[in-house]
This record gives C-alpha cells, structure tokens and sequence, in this order.
C-alpha cells in the first residue's frame, strides 16, 4: 500500500491524471448545470404554476433532501465497490430523473423527480472527489479536485444562459431536458475512467493498481526502483467495513465535527442565496430577464475564485484558504444585502461568487484528506449528507425572514448569511487541521 502511495506523490501531472480529471469534471459540470437551472425554474415555475413562497422552498428543498441521502449512502458504497462504480451509476440516474422532470404534469410529481435528481447528483460527487484525489501526486492534489470543482462554475455559466436564453422563448420543461441530455452523454464518457489504485491496493487487486501507476510511469518517464514494484504483491490487510460510528472514533472526532460545521455552513449559505437570487431581485424590482441577466454576469466571477484557490492551497494552505474565502464571503453577502443600485448589485454579487465558490473548490479537496482510504467515501459522503441539511433548510428559512422583515427582508437575509459564513470561517481558523503538503496515509497514521 504505501509503495503505491509513495510512487503515486513521484509523479507530475500525467496524461492519465488529465484524462480523468476532465472525464470527471464533464459530468461535474452537468451536475452544476442542473442545480443552476433550479434557480432560474423557481423565478419561472412559480408563475407558470402560480406557487407560493413556500411552494418554491420545497421545490429547492426536496433536491437537496435528496442530495443529502444519495451522500450518505453513495460514500458507503463507494468504499465497499469502488469509487468508479459510483460515480458512473449516480450520474445517470441524475441524469434520467433530470430529463423526466421537464415532462413533470403536476407539482408533486415534480417534487419526486426532484429528489431523485438530488440522490443521484449527491451521491455522486463525494466518490468523484474522492477520485481524483486518490489518483493526485501530494504536490498538486488540492489544485486537482479545486479544478475538478471549478468545472461547477461552467456548469453554473450554462445554467445562466439556458435561464436567461431558453426559459423565457421555451419555458422551464426546456431546462430540465437541456440539463439532463448531456448528462447521460457523460456518463457514457465516463467509461473511461480507470478505478483508484488506492482503492484497488487496499482491496488486494495488486495487478490492476500496479498496471494503473505503471502506466502512469511510463506517460511520466519515470522508471520505479525493483523493491517498489516487488513490494506490491504482499498480501491486503482485510479490511473492516467502514460505517458511521467509525467516524466518530476519538483520532476522526474533531476532524469529523470541523468538517460537519464546514459542509453545513457552506450548503446553508451559498444555497441560501443562489436557488433565490433571481426571485430576490425580481422582489426588489427588477425585471425577471434582467435578473437571469445579472446572474450571468455574476457567474463568471466563479472562474477567477476557483482558479486563485487552486493556486492558494498548494501555497498557503487549506486551513488559511477555507478561513480567508470563508471570511470574505461573509463580507461580501453583507454588501451584497446593502446594495442600493444596479453597479453594487454586480459588485457585491461578483464578490460573494467569486469567494463562495473559491471555497467550496478548497471544501472539496480538505475533505477527502482527513480520513484514511478505507474510510474516505463514508466520511466525506456523510459529511456532505450532513450538509445537504443545511441546503434543505436554507430555502424555507430564506422566504420566512424575507417576508418577517417586509422592505427590509432582503437585506435582513444576507445579514443571516453573512452571519452563517462569519462562524464557519471562524471554526475552521481555531480547529481546523492543515494538509497542504502531506500524503493521503501520512494524514492518518
């Protein structure tokens, strides 16, 4: 096992590591695209059905209940039959339920086909993080699962324009059929996709992990030395199942309740405001095309926040990156709440995407890191379930304090957020654990 993890941090970035890690973060962005359509149909579906306030936080909810199941369980799976499996199966039921909710007839039926769009979207991209970091040299594994959550932005960018192009010509049963169609065409891409040789080293299959990272050696022109690849046939350790009480074992407890606060803030936060910043601005006066408009413009600030995390957390570190975007965040959704013209709006929305996403892409590659092979799936998928409840909830609480406050509900809302983003920022600069420049086994010994 650990000559496997040795020649894997030897490597550069290879061919391979480049295939997979755009394979993957194809499907990832399909992913996104779903969830920015959401924001778009809530604006659009709520007066195509006339629906309340609360019709629509269900609507966004019951993706996000879904996303919370499909972790839980999908990070379990993803340590009994392999990262692959998973990530190849969740993606075409997201896709499929996608699909068919754009020929959704009634609402309940599209609350259905809404979860289970979520089960399959959260259950996917804990075992696809999981991934790419598995297969990522040491030097470059957190800017690898940064980009590979960089590709959420794009997604988001699409979802932008399908809203501010199709919904409006087309309706929102276009946007559902525009998200899903491609899914499918990236889960047959994703046949591709080689299994972690971590994962296959520690279930005893030695000839696939070996042929795997020998491949990867050649592509590098890296000759490993005789004792390393003889190393390779000694026998697996059998492994217990990995299950939720692992978790809670006095070496992963602290890490595990730092993570849980991490997941919990962000999904609360960022969903608090993107599944409602069209129909919050539309409620603001704006008009519904124009505030697709300014979510667009406000998407792209995404690309910059990955891009500078990823160059950040292989510099200075997770910890010091997850405090910093999580803090400017923060700031950022209070100045954004204040906004009194047009010019703040797209300032202030630029900067609270800009932040938020940066975070998210380091949330993705710190959670990963923080348990062993055997246990990685399960814990980073219940860390990301425990999370989805925080994305559950975000949507019914958002329209109770927008309407509390009256005129000033929309301010009063970002003051929340900001509040939320304030205190995980703070928790993850006291307790959080650094992993910059560390292996996967050296992390949990």
């Amino acid at each position: 096992m650990r000559n496997i993890t040795a020649r894997i941090d030897k490597l550069p970035s290879t061919p391979m590591l480049r295939k997979i890690l755009f394979l993957v973060g194809i499907g990832w962005m399909f992913d996104a695209m779903d969830q920015g359509m959401v924001s778009g149909v809530m604006a659009a579906i709520g007066k195509d059905w006339a629906l309340t306030q609360t019709d629509l936080g269900l609507l966004g909810s019951m993706g996000m209940l879904g996303m919370a199941l499909g972790a839980a369980l999908s990070g379990m799976a993803a340590d009994k039959w392999g990262r692959r499996t998973v990530v190849m199966v969740t993606l075409i039921i997201y896709g499929v339920a996608s699909i068919l909710s754009g020929f959704a007839t009634s609402f309940i039926m599209l609350l259905a086909l809404r979860f289970i769009t979520g089960f399959g979207l959260g259950g996917e991209l804990p075992a696809a993080a999981a991934l790419v970091s598995e297969f990522s040299p040491t030097k470059i594994r957190g800017r690898n699962v940064i980009i590979l959550e960089s590709f959420w932005a794009w997604g988001w960018i699409l979802a932008a324009l399908v809203a501010y192009l199709l919904i409006p010509a087309y309706g929102w049963r276009m946007a559902f059929i525009v998200g899903g169609v491609p899914a499918l065409f990236a889960a047959v891409l994703r046949k591709a996709v080689p299994e972690s040789p971590r994962f296959l080293e520690l279930k005893g299959k030695h000839e696939q992990a070996e042929a795997l990272v020998a491949k990867m050696e050649s592509q590098a022109g890296i000759v490993p030395a005789v004792e390393e690849i003889q190393a390779e046939v000694a026998p697996a350790v059998p492994q217990k199942r990995a299950t939720f009480a692992d978790l809670w074992q006095k070496n992963y407890l602290r890490r595990t309740v730092v993570l849980w606060v991490i997941w919990f803030g962000i999904n609360f936060g960022y969903y608090g405001f993107v599944l409602w910043t069209p129909s919050l601005l539309v409620a603001k006066g704006f008009a519904l095309v124009k505030s697709f408009e300014f979510t667009l413009i406000m998407c792209l600030a995404q690309l910059p926040g990955y891009f500078s995390a990823a160059v950040l957390v292989e510099k200075i570190g997770r910890k010091k990156v997850l405090a910093i975007y999580f803090f400017g965040t923060a700031v950022a959704a209070w100045f954004f709440g204040h906004a009194a013209s047009t010019a703040q709006v797209l300032l202030y929305g630029s900067l609270l995407y800009f932040f938020s996403l940066g975070a998210w892409g380091c949330v993705y590659a710190y959670t990963p890191e923080v348990y062993p092979t055997s246990l990685r799936g399960t814990g980073s998928g219940w860390a990301s379930a425990f999370g989805r409840v925080g994305a559950f909830l975000a949507p019914f609480v958002v329209p109770v304090v927008h309407r509390f406050y009256g005129e000033a509900g929309y301010t009063y809302v970002f003051i929340l957020l900001a509040a939320v983003f304030t205190f995980v920022a703070v928790v993850v600069g006291i307790f959080g654990k650094e992993t910059m420049g560390k292996s996967l086994e050296e992390l949990n010994e």
